[in-house]
């Protein structure tokens, strides 16, 4: 089929076109222009901003596509936009996210009927909003199909942890240096590579099954935080790392910058149905997280990798180490 990936050269869209193309589709991507990627020779690029509806339907005018896939839509004005500029087509596919969900969920796993309101971020909120926008033009625009990834890792993409995305936490881990963890580690986490992510949504493309519908595409070996720093030493061939751990509250307190993700994501335990990709889009979950990490980490370039105390994480260890030991004397005694 004719496929039009609205972005196409980030992390997951990368996965989608290279694996569209081996699928046989035809596939163009609309995009500034500002992001490189390694892609097949095949596709064919139109530059543009998403945000300017006029370029956005330019490009459905010259791709006319029979799919779109939406890989970076994030608020209800480019929704709106998007399904002025592309309908008529045949199908169009929303990346979506479980962020849409309240949390913490009322139970695990999740089905995709699972509560979204109260939202639990703006992110969250926004996304939800665009798939109403999609599902309202379902039958009508096109035939909509939105899929809801969660954590997605892979190479070109960033490595986790408790205090955000930073690179210094991977030179901490090569070095042996204590590492943040949020709570006790024991909540749970599940990193899903972005090829098996990708997979899902080359099979939504023309299926018709998938029409009106939304599914999860989310890790099937789900893993605490302590088991995930665990992992990336390994993948990094590093000590066995020393995890500190601190409660949330008191991390979000003093480090508000630096802990949006742990207060929205990373404290809560979630764990989500994929039942219903597996059974319409084929979705397995093939790479385990201690594989595609280590493929992560070797992409990550070195010199993109800060200094271990290049953030103020030995203070709050520190002082985190200092007030526990009084609280147990003070309660000891």
């Amino acid at each position: 089929m004719d496929v039009c990936i609205v972005g196409g050269t980030g992390l997951i869209s990368t996965g989608i076109t290279r694996q569209a193309v081996d699928a046989g589709h035809d596939v163009t991507l609309f995009h500034r222009g500002e992001t490189d990627s390694e892609l097949p020779e095949s596709v064919s690029h139109v530059y543009g901003d998403r945000d300017e509806t006029d370029e956005l339907a330019a490009a459905a005018d010259e791709v006319d596509p029979d799919v779109v896939i939406d890989m970076v839509c994030f608020t209800p004005e480019q929704a709106e936009g998007a399904v002025e500029a592309f309908a008529g087509v045949e199908q169009f596919v929303f990346c979506s996210t479980v962020d849409v969900y309240h949390r913490p969920l009322d139970g695990n796993p999740a089905t995709e009927d699972a509560r979204r309101e109260p939202p639990v971020s703006d992110y969250g909120e926004d996304k939800a909003e665009c798939e109403d926008i999609f599902m309202d033009a379902h039958g009508d625009a096109f035939e909509t199909t939105v899929i809801r990834p969660w954590s997605t890792y892979g190479p070109g993409g960033s490595v986790i942890h408790t205090m955000g995305w930073g690179t210094y936490y991977l030179d901490r881990v090569r070095n042996g240096e204590p590492i943040i963890v949020h709570g006790d580690g024991a909540t749970l986490w599940g990193p899903c590579h972005r090829d098996d992510v990708a997979g899902a949504f080359v099979e939504a493309i023309g299926n018709e099954t998938a029409y009106g519908e939304a599914y999860h595409v989310t890790s099937e070996a789900v893993i605490s935080w302590e088991q995930y720093h665990e992992q990336v030493a390994d993948a990094m061939d590093a000590p066995e790392p020393e995890l500190v751990s601190i409660p949330t509250d008191l991390l979000v307190e003093v480090a508000p910058d630096r802990t949006g993700p742990l207060l929205d994501h990373f404290r809560f335990s979630t764990v989500f149905d994929n039942s219903k990709a597996k059974r319409d889009l084929d979705f397995e979950h093939t790479i385990p997280f201690s594989e595609g990490i280590a493929e992560t980490i070797a992409a990550v370039d070195e010199d993109d990798i800060d200094p271990w105390d290049s953030e103020n994480d030995d203070e709050i260890i520190a002082a985190w180490r200092e007030h526990a030991d009084a609280f147990v004397d003070a309660v000891g005694n």
